[in-house]
């Protein structure tokens, strides 16, 4: 999975959301924060999958996108003036924390570490 690092969150009124797709593209969410997704998109192709799979799969994406959405948050409550201290006591994810969540997710999956050994 991926976290679509290439789109900006999406600001849906004051609460920060964010997507995130599958490594092939043919599975995207849209979530906020908190994980509720917004959109889930499911190409034609991926709809042959067994259920229980492509269902796993949108709730690792809504994960994703949930953390990815959080981080957002922590840096718009930051950038207003809100302390380190009570960010971390908000329990807002970081940067490293959604790394680790894709790695994490990578390593159960199967996923090259890298491209170079893929090829």
């Amino acid at each position: 999975m991926m976290i679509d690092h290439a789109d900006p969150p999406v600001h849906g009124g004051d609460h920060p959301t964010s997507s995130a797709r599958s490594r092939d593209g043919g599975v995207s969410v849209v979530t906020t924060a908190e994980g509720l997704p917004l959109t889930v998109r499911i190409a034609d192709a991926r709809l042959s999958s067994p259920p229980q799979a492509l269902a796993d799969e949108i709730l690792r994406l809504c994960r994703q996108s949930s953390m990815a959405a959080g981080i957002a948050l922590r840096l718009q409550l930051a950038q207003s003036g809100t302390p380190a201290d009570v960010l971390d006591s908000l329990g807002l994810p970081t940067p490293d924390d959604l790394a680790g969540q894709e790695l994490r997710d990578d390593d159960d999956h199967g996923a090259p570490a890298s491209w170079l050994r893929s090829v």
